[in-house]
């Protein structure tokens, strides 16, 4: 650590090879562990006066007053706080969704995708590549979804922090599908019920079912909005064996945490259930055939180390569809990283649309 030639002066005199790029990508892991760590302490939550020195922060966070200059340093260098001339922290325009008391607020999230259920299986991806499987099991000694079943307060992170990465989504995607105007939409596995609020206040003619597992929709969210009173219910059971009737089923980030053929069952329980012309929406990334950068695959990543599912690509999810007895009849952009799927049921003997 002793060499003052800096990263920068290297690669202008063109003598790494481009080596001090990828020692400052190995860095990287550095820095959501300081989101994670201000994330924690609600640094943010605490900044909303305006600045504070850091011994006063630290008295009201709980931390010490060194090692916190220190996370927010760093966290500055990416634009989510800043410093003054007396060395007082403020929280910026770009941190103001790490506060827990605001719109839009990304916190849990945070939470979630760097806690040891993510973060531990990520450092140890040269298991998957040497044997083609999740490592979730082997550290935690059963699969993902089990161990969340049996631990109460990490399932509470995770939940809490799907909802929050919802909250951002839920809009902007429910406004960018084209859903009926009457009808009643299944949101199948839809966990707290974020985005089947969003669907029902964006089409008022609509009625809708949250369908999960029972510890699922204990946390559900949807009695919350008055707006909404009447217009839904809760049901519980496997979506691998059954789900609820209705005009549209939804699957949001859901068939990305399974593998194909676990897959095709959700999905042909969803064509049973189907009514008459109805549609099934797979909300989900779908992987473009380049390497342009996108957060798909970044997610694809955290799939195969802790769960057993991918990120898909139009043909992954044409084809999904066709061994379930659904054709693929448009993908939908939206203003999020996800796009809606849309299918539609054939019939069996025909090929035909069984609408």
């Amino acid at each position: 650590m002793g060499d003052t030639d800096t990263a920068g002066e290297r690669a202008a005199h063109g003598g790494d090879g481009g080596g001090a790029a990828l020692v400052d990508a190995a860095l990287g892991f550095v820095f959501p562990a300081a989101l994670r760590a201000a994330a924690l302490a609600r640094v943010a939550d605490h900044l909303t006066e305006g600045p504070r020195a850091p011994a006063e922060l630290a008295a009201d966070t709980g931390t010490d007053p060194a090692a916190l200059t220190r996370v927010l340093r760093l966290l500055a260098t990416r634009g989510l706080f800043g410093e003054d001339e007396q060395g007082r922290f403020r929280l910026e325009a770009a941190g103001q969704a790490l506060r827990s008391d605001v719109p839009g607020s990304v916190r849990d999230a945070i939470l979630m995708l760097t806690d040891r259920t993510f973060w531990l299986p990520a450092g140890r991806m040269d298991h998957c590549l040497t044997t083609g499987e999740s490592v979730f099991e082997a550290i935690f000694t059963q699969p993902f979804f089990d161990h969340f079943a049996q631990d109460a307060k990490t399932a509470a992170v995770f939940h809490d922090g799907m909802a929050a990465m919802s909250g951002v989504e839920n809009g902007p995607i429910a406004h960018a599908y084209d859903f009926p105007r009457t009808g009643t939409v299944v949101d199948v596995g839809g966990g707290q019920g974020g985005f089947l609020a969003a669907v029902l206040r964006a089409g008022p003619g609509l009625d809708g079912v949250l369908y999960d597992r029972a510890h699922v929709l204990a946390g559900h969210r949807l009695g919350d909005d008055a707006a909404l009173a009447g217009r839904w219910s809760t049901a519980e059971g496997d979506f691998f064996a059954d789900v609820p009737k209705g005009d549209v089923l939804v699957l949001k980030r859901i068939l990305h945490d399974w593998q194909d053929e676990q897959c095709v069952g959700l999905l042909r329980a969803c064509r049973r259930a189907l009514a008459p012309g109805g549609r099934v929406l797979v909300v989900d990334a779908v992987i473009a055939p380049d390497n342009r950068p996108h957060q798909a695959k970044d997610l694809d990543l955290l799939m195969m180390t802790s769960l057993v599912g991918r990120e898909r690509t139009y043909e992954d999810f044409r084809a999904l569809l066709a061994e379930a007895g659904l054709r693929l009849t448009r993908v939908v952009p939206t203003p999020t990283v996800l796009s809606v799927v849309e299918a539609q049921a054939l019939d069996d003997a025909t090929g035909t649309d069984g609408s």
